[in-house]
Formats: structure tokens, sequence, C-alpha cells
């Protein structure tokens, strides 16, 4: 069995401006509080990895993501096991993504009276 090769999310940023694709193997409720700001992502939760994977091209550079590392690992072992050469994981996910200062898109916070407004708008409507 060949060894997963790990990049970090500083290296994976640079292959993804050069064409690499990022495959995000998070849950969509994570995606949706907190999600890789790129171009070009492909969002494919680990549990539907078996089901899906033909969705991932085999012969581009694929960097696979999660939240701190785990899932992205067993991702990229199963892809390698399908004869994806060129896939890797990327280092600590999304957590570390974050702490080096790289785009994320996160859900919009809501204000404490946000939830009064929505309320006299629906009742004005």
């Amino acid at each position: 069995m060949s060894t997963v090769q790990e990049i970090s999310p500083t290296k994976a940023l640079a292959m993804i401006k050069k064409g690499a694709l990022l495959v995000d193997v998070r849950q969509p409720r994570e995606v949706a509080r907190k999600a890789f700001d790129v171009s070009e992502i492909l969002l494919i939760p680990v549990g539907e990895l078996k089901k899906r994977f033909q969705e991932i091209p085999v012969d581009r550079k694929v960097i696979i993501a999660c939240h701190v590392g785990n899932r992205g690992m067993m991702a990229t072992r199963f892809l390698m096991n399908q004869g994806y050469t060129k896939a890797v994981n990327m280092q600590q996910g999304i957590v570390r993504w974050e702490k080096e200062g790289l785009p994320v898109k996160s859900e919009p916070k809501q204000n404490n009276g946000s939830w009064l407004m929505q309320m006299f708008k629906k009742i004005a409507s």
C-alpha cells in the first residue's frame, strides 16, 4: 500500500491556483458553517465517496480536505486504491487553512435583533 502524500494548506492553495481540484469531504452542514473560498471545489461527503468518486477526474491533481485531516486521509487512501495517483491530503484540513490566514467563506452571523426584524418583515408582508 502506498503512503498518502500530505501537503500544507499554503501549498494546496498554490496548487489550486495552478489548476488542481479541491475536493471537500466534509458534511454539508459543516461546509455551510465554513467553506474553502477557492475558485473551483467539489463537495463529496466521505460517506458518499464510494458511490461518487468517478466525479473526480483521475488525470488531474486532486487535493482532498476535511475538518482536521482524518477523513481526508481515509478518502485519499481510498482514491489511491482506485488508481488516483495524483491525489494528496491537505494537512489538518480547514482548521489549519484558516489558521494560515487562507480564504474562507463563513455563514453570516446574525445579530441579536435580526430575528425580531425578520418577524416584523413577515407580519408586514
